[in-house]
């Protein structure tokens, strides 16, 4: 679900990027040492208006990105990727992996002067899966992961019998309803932000729909919101680590096209904007020029029932073989995309107790081979008897994703002899809801990351899981994921030796997916902007630890 709401704007969930620095080519200083100097406002660009400031509401990446500046949950990600102090300051968690217990820092508060209480968290869990909220990511994140999560989604159980509890003002007690490894990654995501019930309560359906009505305990607080045209948070007096915080103010300015952006940009009105390949080779050699690598992979989701051809492992193969993956994000795209490599992307996730990226320990599982997919082409074709297939690709009717169509439909059907690809190009509502019925042949997906493990790609196609909708189905598959997070849910090393099986059996054996492109925003920046970098699953951009130096 995550990863169909950021294809809009936007996830999967989306919604979220890694930690390659913007601004400066060395990286950001998530210490806060840099020199400061000048004026320190910054004006950036966000691609649509904020549908919400409301967490439990929140479902698109321009949301996540101004309530991450706003708000603070008990960790935040810096630099590295790595989870650091937020309104948490120690944790611990029981032998049977259970029961968590975080320490909550006694001097962080609410931008009216309250502070922040275990109670705030408690509360805004439970709003989180409360029916009457109506909260997409609060049953989807908590569901089977705090106790009583998904019976209180459900209407089976009441809001007390959430597994969260506050002990005291400043110790908040977690029970699972199994062990998470990553249940800790997990609490950087904006559902799991506090809440202030008193101030959320007084403003009833108002609350998140205007700066006035939002509350901030984080880096900053928003001060002006101009719907559809654009919004200021400030640098926020009372959050906790305020010395750190060199801003005074980001704008946000609502810039749908381009070459908006860019003019803009020249002008001097914007110290950042997007670009897309109509702009790249003009700016590349810039210093203003940045890109920006984010964990969002773009795939083939093969529907092995919706078309007899797909449900043939040797017609998946051919395809997969067929693309040539480095030629597109090259040529096509030109926006600093990568060839993907396998399912779970590079520069996401170490492996336990390893500066070691865990797509470089596992290596590539696709490739780009003429004569491999043309061999597996004629033993799918005999198999199937025929010398002729045809087959439905599905696609959003953006302008760049329809290049990409293009390229696809040209570069499979000048490979496989006998292949038709008929494109269909619709809406992304559209194809969200096709994706859900599995109502396509072969969509052009995308998945973004809800935490920082393997798991938030690996566990989609479980039989039957929720987010699988193109009817595979492996016991092995679903063995070695289930023995990931449960038998091997303590102990990493057999975890993340189980993965990278299960990835292999995935790709290499049963061709279930295919993955292409790993994205990237390419991006015109100030380069007097430092310290800003981008996060996994927190903000798009993190700006607590950003200066301007003159």
């Amino acid at each position: 679900m995550f990863a169909l709401v950021l294809a809009l704007f936007l996830a999967a969930c989306s919604g979220g990027d890694e930690t390659e620095s913007t601004g400066e080519s060395d990286g950001g200083d998530s210490e806060g040492s840099g020199e400061a100097s000048g004026d320190q406002e910054i004006t950036v660009t966000a691609k649509s208006e904020i549908s919400s400031m409301d967490p439990s509401l929140i479902t698109d990446t321009v949301g996540f990105q101004w309530a991450g500046e706003t708000l603070e949950g008990l960790y935040r990600l810096d630099e590295d990727g790595n989870l650091s102090e937020g309104i948490a300051t120690d944790s611990s968690v029981s032998d049977d992996g259970l029961t968590w217990t975080f320490d909550l820092r006694e001097d962080a508060e609410w931008s009216n002067g309250d502070p922040v209480t275990a109670d705030d968290f408690v509360y805004a869990w439970q709003r989180a899966v409360d029916p009457d909220t109506g909260s997409e990511y609060g049953p989807y994140f908590l569901g089977g992961v705090i106790e009583n999560a998904q019976e209180i989604a459900d209407g089976e159980a009441e809001l007390d019998e959430l597994g969260a509890t506050a002990v005291d003002e400043h110790t908040l007690e977690v029970q699972l309803e199994k062990p998470v490894p990553y249940f800790e990654s997990m609490t950087v995501f904006v559902t799991f932000m506090p809440l202030n019930q008193d101030f959320v309560e007084e403003h009833g359906e108002d609350f998140g729909t205007e700066a006035e009505y939002t509350l901030a305990n984080g880096p900053f607080e928003m001060t002006s919101w101009d719907h559809e045209e654009g919004w200021t948070v400030e640098k926020n007096d009372t959050y906790w680590d305020a010395d750190t915080v060199q801003l005074n103010a980001v704008n946000a300015q609502v810039v749908k096209e381009v070459s908006t952006g860019v003019n803009l940009y020249e002008s001097g009105d914007l110290d950042q904007t997007e670009l897309n390949a109509e702009f790249v080779d003009e700016y590349r050699t810039t210093e203003d020029f940045n890109i920006a690598e984010k964990p969002y992979l773009y795939f083939f989701k093969f529907n092995q029932e919706a078309n007899e051809a797909l449900a043939n492992v040797d017609v998946r193969k051919a395809i997969s073989y067929s693309i040539d993956r480095q030629a597109l994000v090259d040529t096509i795209l030109n926006d600093g995309s990568v060839p993907a490599e396998g399912y779970v992307p590079s520069n996401f996730v170490n492996m336990p107790d390893s500066d070691e990226d865990f797509r470089d320990a596992q290596g590539p599982l696709v490739e780009y081979d003429e004569e491999k997919a043309k061999e597996h082409w004629d033993t799918a074709l005999e198999e199937l008897g025929t010398d002729e297939v045809e087959i439905e690709l599905l696609g959003d009717d953006t302008g760049t994703v329809s290049n990409v169509m293009a390229y696809y439909k040209e570069k499979l059907e000048s490979t496989l002899d006998g292949l038709t690809i008929n494109v269909m190009e619709v809406p992304f509502n559209e194809r969200v809801e096709r994706d859900q019925n599995s109502e396509f042949e072969i969509e052009a997906a995308t998945w973004g990351p809800d935490y920082v493990d393997p798991n938030t790609y690996l566990n989609m196609y479980l039989t039957d899981g929720q987010n699988n909708n193109m009817n595979y189905s492996s016991e092995e598959y679903d063995s070695l994921i289930e023995q990931a997070n449960g038998e091997y849910a303590q102990d990493p090393d057999q975890r993340f030796e189980t993965f990278p099986e299960a990835e292999r059996l995935l790709l290499e054996e049963d061709a279930a997916v295919a993955p292409m492109y790993q994205d990237s925003k390419a991006q015109l920046f100030r380069p007097s902007i430092k310290g800003v970098f981008t996060t996994a699953t927190g903000p798009e951009l993190e700006f607590k630890w950003a200066y301007v130096e003159e």
